[in-house]
């Protein structure tokens, strides 16, 4: 993927996550044909795909800042957002890491904690 191609797919995203919070059963994902935990564990020996799969995630984050100022997902490296999706993809091998990148939003935004201001 082009550069123009990430930038579309964020922009995309983010204005999915600007129109509001709605449950995750129901999201709409905006992602890669095959977005499953399967396929992500296999990205792992093919650098240039795991890469595109770090972007998206990244790109979700992102967007879920864009949506939510009051919740920021605080900047962390990719290896960490790596090691976040393998765990996530070990305890649900059925799932798919666009439900990882969901959870990390939750768990590092502070989302799934009392709202405090």
């Amino acid at each position: 993927m082009r550069f123009g191609k990430y930038f579309q797919l964020l922009a995309s995203l983010a204005a999915v996550l600007a129109s509001g919070p709605s449950p995750a059963a129901g999201t709409n994902l905006l992602g890669f044909d095959d977005m499953s935990c399967g396929q992500w564990i296999h990205s792992k020996d093919d650098p240039d795909l795991r890469s595109s799969y770090v972007v998206w995630v990244r790109g979700f984050l992102s967007g879920h800042n864009y949506a939510l100022p009051a919740q920021q997902v605080a900047t962390f490296s990719s290896g960490t957002l790596e090691l976040k999706v393998n765990q996530y993809c070990a305890r649900n091998p059925g799932g798919s890491f666009g439900d990882a990148a969901m959870r990390l939003s939750d768990e590092l935004s502070g989302r799934n904690k009392p709202i405090r201001k």
